[in-house]
């Protein structure tokens, strides 16, 4: 196979969404590194330096000339010289044209620029010889073709491996070696291999060194200081963009003049052979290594996809079970406090049970980070939890692998201090009705360590390949999560990669244990795990595909074994996060909203103490009103939605089937009564009273726009109108019939023009400014989605233009008739709800001459 050879950066995977950072590209005024050569002796270069044109290179010198006595010299993939503030590298013959996998990442920063340990780039090089210099190249792995087709030269030629830095070799060694003087490449680096642009400024050459470099049989590793001149800092030049540092630093972050900032790099030589790669299989959620083969083969270029996995091989091949060859692990950052390594070693041996259904046992194991001054988190050899002193209440799990062949090399699990924050407010909402130690802030070490092996376990799964399952916890029976002998069995979702976090059905009566409300290994974990690390007799990806397959159409009969559908576009009400027994979302809200108000009792004394002010009770009473919006928009999802299964071939059946009709009706009649009306459960003047003066309509009506804008968008509406020719009316939930279906509930008052509250009118309000935005969308903003708001979603297939479909006649009709109820309730009001309703009519006039009022910023 020959390989297409242009830059390019491995693919970082992590956990959802991407936690905010520190890092921010320079103020325009600030001046980066240009691309440049890198040389020995008199070639020029980087750095400030001092105006000093240098000689031209003579060539080659003796050995001894450039490598002195002087030297610090250690010896292992290359062998590096270090001369005072000099680096020399000496690289062996058969070293060039060897693939290497560079990993950049921060190893000490300023507050405010970023975190240790997080990654700046994971890149393939090359270094080749040209004459008596030295090239790096950078190696792409995306399109290939069969080395003896003759696409092979076509694609050879499509792209020239960029050349990144050119060195003079100052002398030959033993067998050919070649030494070159790499210093300004780690202190005055080119863009690849910088920290592309997320550090404001240009370095200070007089602030920047080389610390150390630590070679290693397979790999090198260089640690340098960089000073950045912030010009930007303080308001002076530029236009700033700098993130704010964190309050109590004072000057600190990249408000200083200057930032100082430790960088990583760690070359580590790739496999010779590749890892037999597995191929994909949207069946079972795996990351992927993905590139384009043009060998003509079929009339067609086709895209080939590997899983992304560890190379797990068994001492014992013959063996049912075995020790693997070289086990998986993971190293615990020594900056972790030391009460919960014990917790974070558990949450990644907790796959051992997922492993042995591979075959394979102590396939993986936590253990704390060697007694060695040479050990480094950043080492591209090893896989590491970091753990990080951050207000983001977060963590990820990003890996990097080699292209070739998905094979994971290494990991550095980004694990942000306040996530601890992130699983108290979490535990409380959602269990405090059934765990007494919910009920007290702040946790007992026993409990919060349970709470991060969760999410230690979590992200591990990342590491070794697995996507989020968000279908996951919709596929047992909602009603089984409240028993124990099931929970004791199942566990409450079948994965650690969806979003269920803990079991916040149990209701008081049931008596569950409490250790049984957290997620465990589940069966999908160790299914997904066989299907992707199991050893299996085949010499090629294609020859494993017949047993592959066999393994995924397991999902037939045991659903829980699913993963979400790809191309569902958001339609499956089962693909939801933050969900526990979505199978039946109506049934399973009704149990969550009981426990919420249970909780609702709890609030003050957890969280209000003698000394202290009422921040934390504002969090969480924060908190638990979103909890009760994101359980309500769990049920919404069921409208215009579409029951799902990822299907092949060998599966008959359709992969999409509308929501019952019956089913989106009974979710609209649950919204009525328990999302559109007001929750009174919530607004406790002890409570509200200690936070604030005003703001509970806001809160309340926000949440119910929420929740409201989620039963209505745009996607569901055009699905509708597609299923309602389908399925005919009679059989379909057609939108004029959701849209009076809403009315009722939003405007219920209309009826027997009885009293409408200030958070009634709120909301009726609310209502009528999504429908006017249906039919007067704002302008689209540049990267976003389309016209009204419409999101496009995952894949799907074409969009209909809002626009141009039943939406805009169905909201027209819909307004009218509003307007004529409205009308006719008017003469039997006075004072407020005379104004409300007289103001509604005014909307929606407005709305349908196409204009809007009282337009506010667009509801979360």
């Amino acid at each position: 196979m020959r390989f297409l050879t242009s830059a390019t950066t491995l693919a970082i995977l992590a956990c959802g969404a991407a936690p905010a950072t520190a890092l921010a590209p320079p103020p325009e005024s600030a001046t980066l590194t240009a691309p440049q050569q890198f040389p020995g002796r008199g070639r020029g270069g980087g750095g400030d330096g001092d105006g000093d044109d240098q000689e031209e290179s003579s060539g080659p010198r003796p050995y001894e000339e450039v490598v002195t006595d002087e030297a610090e010299t250690r010896t292992g993939m290359f062998t590096t010289h270090k001369i005072g503030d000099k680096l020399l590298f000496e690289i062996p013959a058969e070293m060039l044209g060897q693939d290497q996998l560079l990993v950049i990442e921060i190893a000490e920063t300023a507050l405010g620029i970023g975190y240790g340990g997080q990654s700046i780039a994971n890149d393939v090089y090359r270094w080749e010889k040209k004459g008596d210099r030295v090239l790096l190249r950078a190696i792409s792995y995306d399109a290939v073709a069969d080395g003896s087709s003759a696409e092979a030269d076509a694609v050879d030629r499509a792209n020239v491996a960029p050349i990144v830095a050119v060195f003079d070799v100052e002398a030959y060694g033993d067998d050919e070696s070649m030494v070159i003087d790499v210093t300004e490449t780690f202190t005055d680096p080119p863009p690849e291999l910088g920290l592309r642009e997320r550090v404001p400024g240009s370095i200070d050459g007089d602030r920047t060194w080389i610390d150390r470099a630590v070679p290693y049989p397979d790999n090198v590793n260089v640690y340098s200081t960089l000073t950045f001149r912030n010009s930007a800092a303080n308001g002076r030049g530029g236009r700033g963009g700098a993130p704010t540092p964190a309050r109590g630093r004072g000057r600190g972050g990249n408000n200083n003049p200057s930032n100082t900032v430790v960088v990583s790099w760690s070359f580590h030589h790739l496999p010779d052979v590749p890892m037999q790669g597995r191929l994909c299989d949207d069946r079972v959620g795996y990351f992927s290594a993905r590139f384009t083969d043009f060998t003509d083969e079929n009339n067609q270029v086709k895209q080939t996809c590997y899983i992304t996995r560890y190379r797990l091989e068994k001492k014992n091949p013959n063996a049912a079970m075995s020790d693997p060859i070289k086990p998986i692990i993971y190293y615990i950052d020594p900056a972790t406090p030391e009460q919960w390594v014990p917790y974070f070693k558990a949450g990644i041996e907790d796959w051992q049970e997922a492993f042995e259904a591979a075959g394979f046992s102590n396939a993986i194991l936590g253990l704390d980070a060697p007694d060695d001054p040479d050990w480094s988190p950043e080492d591209a050899r090893y896989s590491v939890i970091r753990w990080l002193p951050s207000t983001t209440e977060n963590a990820s799990g990003p890996h990097v692998h080699d292209p070739r062949s998905g094979e994971i090399l290494s990991a550095h699990i980004q694990f942000y201090q306040n996530v601890q924050r992130l699983q108290l407010t979490w535990y409380f909402t959602q269990t405090a009705a059934v765990d007494p130690r919910a009920r007290v802030f702040p946790f007992d070490d026993d409990l919060m360590g349970e709470l991060l092996r969760f999410v230690v376990a979590h992200e591990v799964g990342h590491t070794l390949g697995f996507q989020h399952n968000m279908k996951a916890s919709a596929m047992y029976p909602t009603d089984s999560l409240r028993s124990e002998s099931f929970l004791r069995e199942w566990g409450h979702t079948p994965t650690l990669m969806d979003y269920a976090r803990f079991n916040y059905l149990v209701q008081p009566e049931d008596n569950i244990p409490v250790e049984l409300l957290i997620p465990k290994i589940g069966p999908y974990d160790e299914w997904a795990t066989r299907w992707g690390y199991a050893e299996l007799d085949a010499d090629s990806p294609e020859a494993e595909r017949a047993i592959l397959d066999e393994w995924a159409r397991e999902q037939d009969d045991a659903p829980w074994l699913r993963f979400t559908t790809s191309d569902d576009a958001g339609s499956d009400p089962a693909d939801q996060t933050e969900a526990v027994g979505d199978a039946n979302p109506v049934l399973a809200t009704r149990w969550g909203i009981a426990n919420l108000e249970r909780s609702m009792a709890y609030l003050i004394d957890a969280t209000v103490k003698p000394t202290e002010g009422y921040d934390d009770l504002e969090t969480l009473y924060g908190r638990m009103v979103g909890q009760w919006r994101t359980e309500l928009t769990h049920v919404a999802r069921l409208i215009g939605g579409a029951d799902t299964q990822e299907r092949y071939g060998s599966q008959p059946g359709a992969r999409f089937t509308p929501v019952s009709r019956a089913r989106q009706k009974e979710a609209i009649e649950f919204l009525n009564e328990m999302a559109f009306q007001t929750p009174d459960f919530l607004l406790v003047d002890s409570i509200v009273r200690r936070i604030e003066p005003v703001g509970s309509i806001e809160r309340v009506t926000a949440a119910q726009a929420s929740v409201l804008r989620q039963a209505i968008q745009n996607n569901r509406l055009i699905r509708m109108s597609e299923y309602a020719h389908v399925l005919g009316a009679a059989n379909a939930y057609t939108i004029l019939e959701l849209f009076e279906d809403v009315r009722d509930g939003v405007f219920t008052e209309l009826a027997d023009a009885s009293e409408i509250d200030v958070f009634r009118r709120s909301l009726q309000r609310r209502y009528v400014e999504l429908m006017s935005n249906k039919i007067n969308p704002d302008p689209p903003q540049e990267g976003g989605g389309g016209r009204g708001g419409f999101p496009g979603g995952r894949g799907g297939g074409p969009q209909l233009d809002p626009e141009l479909s039943d939406i805009h006649p169905a909201v027209r009709a819909h307004l009218s008739e509003l307007d004529d109820m409205i009308e006719a309730v008017i003469p039997r009001t006075v004072d407020m709800q005379k104004a409300h309703l007289e103001d509604l009519r005014f909307r929606i006039s407005e709305a349908l001459k196409g204009r809007t009022v009282g337009a506010g910023p667009p509801i979360a």
